[in-house]
């Protein structure tokens, strides 16, 4: 059997859809927790025969997307760099980039959505050819593509500088909102200076999200080796539970995330050969909605609120097979993210400008409580939905099981061995 090929016409020209009523223009500010985070997010939305308004589901998307665009009007304007040499946003009103497609095939045959294929699925979200930077990326592409069977697939190409997990679903919902007639149930709050650094900046705490991992030590253990594999491992709630079993910590239980960061970080680490001596980070961000308290975000904060924490150890005091360790590593690195652990990292990057290093470090994105299936652009709620890829190569996502409570996929790329050896740790545990 043959490898399955998507195969698109494009309808047209792409075109640019502008807010549907006046917005204000000028610069929009991007609070410092945007600067870092400045990749292109893409995800898929896959519904069923789309018939219920008479009209094709690109005509209804892109004129609710016109209307919701009117509360969102950051999003058609342009990325520009502002006088402080920061991101900033035009806001020119140019609007959205909309583009519609015709599959050759049905839904059902470009497989399942929760194992990312970039090669198929990559096909169901606009791309900027020609495009030398970020800079000449549109902040957010919407592409529609409609398949034999009558479904079609929504993808989404949005500028993770603009908003973060919850503020993308918040706009999503929204435009669901629009197109379905009804009034926003949480209108954005556009205002980031909430999230200006103090002045001067008071950096109060080490922040080793930002330290770079030596150059001997980066030798073995990095992810460099194309092609990449890309897999989905499934962990029932059963799985999770043994997982906080095998890491007791002084008593008080560990979370699903605490549990499944840890192992992962340790599998990975194991599944790449790294040399026991060698460091190894963990990356993951903290939503800072909760945190925020001096003072608390306004409801409805659609900017980005993540804050990087992390951990690092040598790869010899990783096991998979006894993740305790990496477990406590984990929830320190979660109990150190406080209001003012925050407001220092927002001042650290003020004074130093510096970017997270990457090397030797996994990176895990938290997607498991994001409500895709509140996705509802009055066709009911997606069939399927899923990232179209990872945004980088050392980079975990966590993402719900569908509807089987507390279940979790973990989707991640490795170099083949690596996958192999991946895939049988995590079976030592999933098939116990």
């Amino acid at each position: 059997m043959g490898v399955f090929e998507l195969r698109l016409k494009q309808q047209g020209e792409p075109a640019l859809v502008p807010p549907a009523g006046e917005t204000p223009k000028g610069s929009y500010y991007l609070s410092n927790l945007d600067q870092n985070i400045a990749v292109i997010v893409k995800t898929v939305y896959c519904f069923k025969a789309a018939e219920d308004y008479g009209r094709s589901a690109g005509d209804v998307l892109r004129e609710s997307l016109a209307k919701v665009l009117v509360h969102y009007y950051p999003l058609a304007g342009r990325l520009a760099i502002s006088g402080e040499g920061k991101l900033a946003v035009d806001c020119t009103g140019e609007g959205a980039v909309f583009v519609e497609a015709e599959a050759d095939c049905a839904m059902a045959d470009i497989g399942d959505v929760t194992e990312p294929d970039p090669s198929v699925l990559g096909k169901l979200v606009y791309t900027v050819h020609g495009a030398k930077n970020i800079l000449e990326m549109p902040l957010l592409a919407a592409q529609v593509t409609k398949f034999k069977c009558g479904g079609f697939v929504l993808g989404l190409a949005i500028n993770h500088c603009m908003f973060d997990g919850v503020g993308a679903m918040q706009f999503v919902n929204s435009w669901g909102e629009t197109t379905r007639g009804l009034p926003l149930s949480l209108p954005p709050a556009l205002d980031r200076a909430v999230l200006r650094a103090r002045h001067p900046p008071r950096p109060e705490f080490p922040h080793h999200e930002f330290a770079q991992v030596t150059d001997d030590d980066a030798d073995a253990g990095e992810v460099t080796s194309p092609p990449l594999l890309y897999r989905s491992f499934r962990f029932t709630a059963a799985s999770i539970a043994r997982l906080k079993a095998m890491a007791p910590l002084d008593g008080r239980a560990c979370t699903a995330f605490e549990a499944l960061a840890g192992f992962v970080w340790s599998a990975r680490t194991r599944a790449l050969g790294v040399g026991p001596t060698r460091r190894s980070k963990l990356l993951f961000a903290v939503d800072g909605r909760p945190r925020f308290l001096s003072p608390p975000l306004p409801a409805g904060y659609f900017g980005n609120a993540i804050v990087l924490t992390s951990a690092a150890c040598a790869a010899g005091e990783l096991s998979a097979a006894s993740p305790e360790r990496a477990v406590r590593l984990v929830r320190g690195a979660v109990e150190a993210v406080t209001d003012a652990y925050m407001r220092s990292a927002v001042d650290y990057f003020e004074a130093t400008r510096a970017r997270p290093s990457l090397a030797s470090t996994l990176v895990i994105t938290a997607w498991s409580r994001l409500p895709f299936r509140a996705a509802d652009f009055g066709w009911g709620p997606p069939a399927a939905y899923g990232p179209a890829a990872l945004p980088e190569k050392e980079v975990a996502l966590f993402l719900s099981c569908g509807e089987e409570r507390g279940g979790v996929r973990v989707l991640l790329g490795l170099p083949a061995e690596a996958m192999a050896e991946f895939q049988r740790i995590v079976e030592e545990v999933t098939e116990a």
